[in-house]
């Protein structure tokens, strides 16, 4: 499992970062409604869990998931994009027209006999 971020997502990070700093970091959990989108925080007002697992950095930031999610996705990349619209309510991404959405890729794990 990785995390990559498309130009437009990667802009939008980078304005984040402008406006709030360099400390941020993403959490993808697997909850409902806007615990199912990439949220961006301030990383001294997100307290990482125990049961959080960082799987990569997309412009610097850290981007962690919930290890239940973990497990369910282990065989799939993360592309997070960027899209208009009203980011999660907690997120940093909400008030700038833009929002970050998970896009993913499914991955066949290597020794997987596919015939």
């Amino acid at each position: 499992m990785k995390v990559t971020a498309t130009k437009s997502a990667l802009e939008l990070i980078q304005q984040l970062k402008d406006t709030h700093g360099e400390n941020l970091l993403f959490h993808q959990s697997g909850g409902c409604c806007d615990g199912s989108a990439p949220m961006c925080y301030p990383a001294n007002e997100y307290l990482v869990g125990d049961g959080d697992v960082l799987i990569g950095k997309i412009g610097g930031i850290p981007f962690y998931i919930s290890e239940t999610q973990h497990e369910a996705w282990k065989n799939t990349d993360l592309i997070i994009d960027c899209i208009s619209g009203m980011g999660g309510m907690f997120s940093l991404d909400n008030g700038t027209g833009k929002r970050f959405l998970t896009r993913s890729e499914i991955c066949v794990p290597e020794g997987t006999n596919l015939n």
